[in-house]
């Protein structure tokens, strides 16, 4: 008995485990539900056009449930034909036997579809957002990628799920934006997308291991994160010029370097961007940067064209208002030292801070405190600085190099042009000697005070035509005191004190005074007069040589007393110099005139103790434009020189007459009869002179010769005048 049941039990199972079987790969053939599914299929698009040949009831034994089966179904969409694996409906058990017939899921299995047909199904998911992103950005791509449609107890649809893949795809975000060869699974419902394995090729960008999710309803709100390799050449740049609306991208050469990024995006009902937000975090193994002439603000006289960056750590935020770039590492200007710096750079909506640490050893020069640190000293720069519009404020400046140092505070420009300083204090030495110890305070009135100050090349600065007045903004009294002044030329300068006044950026009041030493003095004196429009100025000094150094005209000029005088106005300076007892040894210019002009005593006079001079007066009217020499007068008792002419930016051009060998004219004066008739005796001068010529651009002046000529009598007048002056 007991076998008899067993074996009945065994081979029921046996029969059922057939049947499951069966059921489950082959099925039992059925065409009740053909309308009934085509119908469903109708009501979640009037578009889809749905036949069915054959369907097989069968089990599905992951899900224990059963469904219908349909192979290769015809589907047509807006009389599209999309290719389809197989159709399958899930029935509720119970509703068969109560002939009800409800469904729980239709599940629809597309085979790979182009991205044309991608756009016309699109509709069909029913995500109104995600239809028009894949009409409006989907260029390319292929999909796999099955339907589930769920329904309620009322047999209506509820809900579906699209899950599946792309390959090969391309998508166009902007006009500059545009992903290809892209890859990636995803798994969608009304509401969400879920991407996951996402790679791509974003220009030089290589994107891997990307996940991403995707809210398509009512908006669409992307939030991504994916790896990044990034190589970046000059002729793939182009590809990237949407990023220059976010970074500032024209002077990258190339960059290589591995990142990881999240990424969110918010696009309205039209696919505009609502809003951003980017972070990466990572190393850039090497980049290049071009300098654009910009290294000449800090290193004079560099050839210097590219950085080089490399091992360094990148930390980037960017949002709609605020940009954030925090970058540490090497940095070099000839690709083989490479130097420690790092990099603070924040946008917040209008305004740009930055902070900068970093590591110099190119040459440094500084022209008016005579500074200067040779190539491969090692110096240390640090600042901080916030633009506003046509604002930029240096918060500090912080340079450090040996004992050297130089520390600005709170230092401010509007548009292009300085506004205001705090304070700063600067300590330079040159040649272990210290020659910079001052500050410099920027309160009620200006300040510069100190213990020393290199005014080395100041005359070599004042020189220097300046076509644009960067200190137009400043209008303030200022008081300078310097117990020791380096002086051109070594000359020592002490108890040095000024008492101006600055109006839009101009010294339009002086009064100062300094020590040379040994009675030697200096006074500079200027006024103001505002209903002429004139400044008077005025500078006498007992040494000359201090303040002629940037003058080749003066070359070879040593002692005499200087006095100096002129009136200036907006466009023009009509000046007179006056210099009395004074020698001219090895002027180049002296020599070479008296040397064609065949007076070889006198040329070797210029060159060994010098030519004594009684006087120099020059008298010069110039303009931004021109320089009109209207007389340069010199009386020695070994020669005597007439002059005028003109220089402009181009040609310096000089005629005159020259009185050599005053004893020769006194024996001729001797002569009876003919001496007093041809030579003025009051004057003692002489009949003989030398005409001469000096035309020609910098370095280059010809110098012509007319060696015997009778002495103007506008020459004459001239020494006259002269000696009536001195009795």
């Amino acid at each position: 008995m007991k076998k008899i049941v067993s074996f009945s039990i065994i081979s029921i199972l046996s029969v059922l485990v057939l049947f499951l079987v069966f059921l489950s790969t082959t099925g039992i053939e059925t065409k009740r539900f053909n309308n009934l599914i085509t119908k469903k299929i109708k009501e979640s698009n009037g578009d889809i056009n749905l036949i069915l040949k054959t369907i097989r009831f069968k089990l599905d034994l992951s899900e224990i449930s059963l469904f219908l089966e349909a192979k290769n179904p015809s589907i047509n969409f807006k009389e599209i034909n999309l290719p389809t694996k197989n159709i399958k409906a899930y029935i509720n058990f119970i509703s068969l036997l109560k002939s009800e017939n409800k469904f729980e899921k239709i599940s629809l299995n597309f085979d790979q579809i182009s991205f044309k047909k991608i756009k016309m199904i699109a509709p069909m998911l029913k995500l109104s957002n995600f239809s028009s992103f894949l009409n409006n950005k989907l260029v390319e791509g292929k999909l796999n990628t099955q339907v589930e449609f769920y329904f309620n107890k009322k047999n209506e649809i509820e809900n579906f799920i699209t899950k599946g893949s792309i390959i090969e795809g391309k998508i166009n975000f902007e006009k500059e934006i545009n992903f290809e060869d892209m890859n990636f699974k995803f798994f969608a419902d009304k509401t969400d997308i879920l991407i996951k394995n996402f790679s791509s090729n974003f220009g030089p960008i290589i994107i891997e291991n990307g996940n991403a999710k995707i809210q398509v309803s009512p908006e669409i709100l992307v939030e991504t994160n994916f790896l990044s390799n990034i190589k970046i050449k000059n002729e793939t740049i182009e590809e990237l010029n949407f990023l220059n609306k976010f970074l500032n991208l024209s002077s990258l050469e190339n960059l290589s370097g591995k990142f990881n990024n999240s990424f969110s995006i918010n696009l309205d009902k039209t696919l505009n961007i609502k809003d951003y937000n980017f972070r990466n975090k990572g190393k850039i193994s090497k980049a290049k940067f071009n300098l654009q002439n910009s290294i000449q603000t800090f290193f004079p006289n560099s050839n210097k064209k590219f950085v080089t960056v490399r091992d360094t750590e990148i930390n980037t935020s960017i949002q709609p208002y605020s940009n954030n770039i925090i970058i540490k590492g090497k940095y070099s200007l000839d690709n083989e030292n490479f130097l420690d710096f790092d990099f603070d750079n924040l946008i917040k909506k209008e305004v740009l801070k930055i902070k900068v640490n970093t590591v110099i050893e190119e040459n440094i020069k500084i022209d008016f405190i005579n500074y200067f640190k040779s190539k491969k000293k090692i110096s240390e720069v640090s600042f901080e600085l916030k633009k506003f519009k046509d604002n930029l404020d240096f918060k500090y400046i912080n340079y450090k190099e040996g004992k050297n140092s130089i520390l600005i505070n709170d230092l401010k420009f509007k548009n292009g042009k300085f506004s205001n300083l705090k304070k700063a204090s600067i300590k330079t030495f040159s040649e272990n000697e210290l020659n910079n110890d001052f500050t410099i305070l920027f309160g009620k009135k200006i300040e510069i005070k100190g213990n020393k100050f290199d005014a080395s090349n100041l005359p070599k600065i004042l020189s220097q035509k300046k076509n644009n007045n960067n200190f137009k903004n400043l209008n303030k009294n200022i008081e300078i005191e310097f117990v020791n002044v380096i002086a051109p030329l070594s000359e020592k300068l002490s108890k040095f004190r000024l008492i101006g006044k600055i109006e839009k950026g101009k010294l339009v009041k002086i009064s100062s005074k300094g020590d040379f030493g040994n009675n030697n003095f200096l006074d500079i004196t200027m006024k103001n007069d505002k209903l002429q429009k004139k400044k008077y100025l005025e500078i006498y000094s007992d040494i000359t040589k201090p303040l002629l150094t940037e003058y080749s005209f003066f070359k070879g000029l040593t002692g005499g007393k200087l006095l100096y005088s002129a009136i200036i106005d907006d466009n023009s300076a009509l000046s007179k110099l006056k210099i009395e007892n004074f020698k001219v040894v090895n002027a180049p210019g002296m020599v070479k005139l008296l040397t064609i002009a065949d007076l070889g005593g006198l040329a070797d006079l210029a060159q060994g103790d010098g030519i004594s001079f009684d006087t120099l007066e020059i008298d010069i009217e110039q303009t931004d434009e021109l320089i009109k020499i209207n007389e340069i007068l010199a009386l020695g008792p070994s020669i005597s020189v007439l002059m005028d002419g003109y220089k402009d930016k181009n040609i310096t051009s000089l005629r005159g007459t020259l009185i050599p060998a005053k004893t020769l004219n006194k024996m001729i004066s001797r002569i009876p009869l003919i001496g007093d008739i041809v030579i003025p005796k009051e004057v003692g001068e002489g009949l003989f002179g030398i005409s001469f010529k000096m035309k020609g651009t910098e370095g280059k002046i010809k110098t012509s010769i007319n060696p015997i000529r009778t002495i103007t009598p506008r020459f004459i007048q001239k020494i006259i005048d002269r000696n009536k002056k001195i009795n």
